[in-house]
């Protein structure tokens, strides 16, 4: 892998509405305020990572126009700096869609150079950073091919129906067509994303379908992300991550406060925010885990070898 790909994670599936965007930011984010340098990477035409991260009307929000120009012509990439603290971000929306039709033109003529779209620039820059999430978007097949070529590992949200699980196949397909360039990509794991906290037993059957699409072996994490609408959308709507939401929730006001008069009532409601960045809080704890014992068992195994020469 190429020095400073390792830790880049690119999050994928072929179907949307699957918490890819929210998953990318709330990560991010939560990394970045660990004390983690983190770059995020926006590939969605759609650009919602905006949304998410509170940018959608800055200055700064090109529209992906800066990013397509990269993927297109290899132009250095220009990164939106300090949008939190540790955090930058390649900025997505509707310009990566005139590149998406610009790789699949190129794919024809020099299908390697398509794929290393992404890779080849991110390469001069991925050094600055503990880690890199790519949010893919879940169509533009040459755009999640990019994506995909720089990273080394893949993480899937999936919700718990069965029609949201299909997405699993395309993301599998997808894997096997860019290991030729990129062999060191592997599948992190597999997130429950919008999981109603009460019907244990729907996602115990959605663990159990998973495991007969991919193997008993396939990893899924034991954090799931639930299903929290009035949290959602309240931090969407305030431009804030999960942690971010849970912190103002708990700064704002209490009720009685409001009632007697000694405070005004103008700060976040939901009061599931606090659930949400626990559950956001989990699932990184699991993931820094999985690639911190890959790369001591990588380093262990490295070791052995050379003892052995």
């Amino acid at each position: 892998m190429p020095q400073g790909l390792e830790r880049v994670i690119a999050v994928v599936n072929g179907k949307g509405g699957v918490g890819k965007t929210t998953i990318t930011a709330n990560l991010g984010g939560m990394l970045a305020a660990s004390g983690y340098k983190v770059l995020l990477i926006d590939m969605d035409p759609q650009g919602n990572l905006a949304e998410e991260l509170g940018y959608t009307f800055k200055e700064f929000n090109d529209d992906g126009k800066a990013l397509a120009q990269t993927l297109a012509f290899g132009s250095e990439l220009q990164r939106a700096f300090g949008v939190r603290e540790n955090l930058d971000v390649l900025i997505g929306g509707s310009q990566l869609d005139m590149a998406a039709a610009g790789l699949t033109m190129k794919h024809g003529k020099d299908p390697d150079g398509a794929k290393k779209a992404l890779s080849t620039p991110l390469q001069g820059i991925a050094v600055e950073y503990d880690m890199i999430i790519i949010d893919c978007p879940p169509g533009q097949e040459t755009l999640q091919q990019a994506a995909l070529a720089a990273a080394r590992w893949a993480l899937i949200p999936v919700k718990t129906d069965s029609s949201s699980r299909k997405g699993l196949r395309d993301v599998a397909r997808r894997l096997e067509a860019v290991v030729p360039i990129n062999p060191d990509i592997d599948l992190l794991g597999i997130v429950l994303f919008g999981v109603n906290r009460s019907a244990k037993r729907v996602s115990e059957n959605a663990r159990e379908g998973i495991k007969a699409d991919l193997g008993d072996d396939a990893p899924v994490f034991e954090a799931t992300i639930r299903h929290a609408e009035a949290a959602a959308q309240e931090s969407r709507e305030r431009g804030l991550l999960a942690f971010e939401l849970e912190e103002a929730v708990l700064a704002a006001p209490k009720w009685y406060e409001v009632v007697r008069g000694t405070a005004k009532s103008t700060g976040p409601r939901s009061k599931s925010a606090v659930g949400v960045a626990g559950d956001f809080q989990a699932l990184g704890e699991e993931i820094i885990q999985r690639i911190v014992e890959h790369e001591n068992q990588t380093s262990s195994t490295s070791a052995t070898a050379g003892e052995q020469q």
